[in-house]
C-alpha cells in the first residue's frame, strides 16, 4: 500500500515500542490510528506525541483475550469504518531454561504473543476481507521466530508459532483472492521496553521460572547494546508495507544466524548456538 493518507491503522502494543514508534509514523502518513494497549498512560503518551491534527482512538485491551480484541474491531469500524493497516504488535518476554519454566509463564507468553496474534487476525481479517479494501496485516514476531535461542525457550515457542501464522496467512489470502497484504517483522534485540513488560503480568500468571533472573539479566545487557532504534525498525516496517515485503529483518546478523540454522537442519547435523 503506497497511499496511506486517510487510511486506518490499528497497532496493539501502542503504549510503546515499536507500537508507539509504528503509530507515530502511521500519523506522519496522515493516517488515522487506533491504539491498543494495558497501559493507559504510556497510550496517553503516545497519542500525545501524535499530534492534535490526527484522528485517533485509543482503546484498552488485552490482546490475550480474545473478547477484548472482538470489542477493539467493534470500536474500531464503529468509530472509522474500516481498518486497513492492522500491526499485531504486542508482546512479551519470558526468560529461563525449559525444564523450569512454569504453567503461568506458558500461558501469559504464549497468550500475549501467539494468541494475541490470533485474536488480531480472526476479529479483523474476515471485517477486511468483507469491506474489499486493500489492506496489510503485519505481525510482529521476532528473530526468535527463525532461531532458538538457549534461555528462551517459551519465547522463542511462542514467536516461532506467529512466523508459521503469518506464512500460512499470506497463502490463505492469496488462496482467496483477497487484497490483503501480510508482512512479518522478525528482529534481533532493540530496547524497546519489553524486558519492563512483567508490570502487565496478571496476578493469576504470577508464578515465574525460578532460574529466569541470570538469562533475564544478559538479555537486558545485550537489548541495551543494541545498534537499531525502535524508530528505526519502525520505519523499515513503513518501507516493507508500501513496498509489499512480507520478510522484515533489519538485523543483517540474523540472516547469517538463520541460515546456519536453515544448514543444521538441511544437513542433519547438530544445532548450533546461533545466540552467540
Amino acid at each position: 500500500m503506497k497511499e496511506l493518507e486517510g487510511r486506518v491503522a490499528v497497532v496493539t502494543g501502542g503504549g510503546g515500542g515499536f507500537g508507539r514508534e509504528i503509530a507515530i509514523l502511521c500519523a506522519k502518513e496522515r493516517m488515522r490510528v487506533v491504539l491498543a494497549d494495558l497501559d493507559l498512560v504510556a497510550m496517553a503518551g503516545t497519542t500525545e506525541l501524535l499530534g492534535d491534527t490526527v484522528e485517533s482512538l485509543s482503546y484498552r485491551c488485552d490482546v490475550s483475550n480474545a473478547d477484548s480484541v472482538e470489542n477493539l474491531a467493534k470500536a474500531t469500524y464503529e468509530r472509522f469504518g474500516a481498518c486497513h493497516l492492522l500491526f499485531n504488535n504486542a508482546g512479551v518476554g519470558a526468560a529461563g531454561p525449559l525444564w523450569t519454566a512454569t504453567l503461568d509463564d506458558w500461558a501469559w507468553t504464549l497468550g500475549v504473543n501467539l494468541m494475541g496474534v490470533v485474536h488480531g487476525i480472526r476479529s479483523f481479517t474476515s471485517r477486511m476481507i468483507e469491506k474489499g479494501e486493500p489492506g496489510h496485516i503485519i505481525n510482529t514476531a521476532s528473530a526468535a521466530g527463525l532461531v532458538s535461542a538457549p534461555g528462551s525457550s517459551v519465547y522463542c515457542a511462542s514467536k516461532h508459532a506467529v512466523v508459521t501464522i503469518s506464512e500460512c496467512l499470506y497463502h490463505e489470502l492469496r488462496a482467496e483472492g483477497a487484497p490483503i497484504s501480510v508482512s512479518l517483522l522478525c528482529p534481533g534485540y532493540v530496547d524497546t521496553g519489553i524486558s519492563d513488560a512483567e508490570r502487565n503480568r496478571p496476578a493469576g500468571l504470577s508464578e515465574k521460572n525460578p532460574l529466569a533472573e541470570k538469562y533475564a539479566a544478559r538479555l537486558r545487557q545485550v537489548i541495551k547494546s543494541g545498534r537499531l532504534s525502535a524508530t528505526d525498525i519502525a520505519a523499515a516496517v513503513m518501507t516493507a508495507v508500501k513496498e509489499d515485503r512480507f520478510y522484515i529483518l533489519p538485523h543483517e546478523r540474523i540472516k547469517r544466524a538463520v541460515e546456519t540454522r536453515m544448514r543444521d537442519i538441511l544437513e542433519e547435523r547438530q544445532p548450533t548456538n546461533t545466540a552467540g
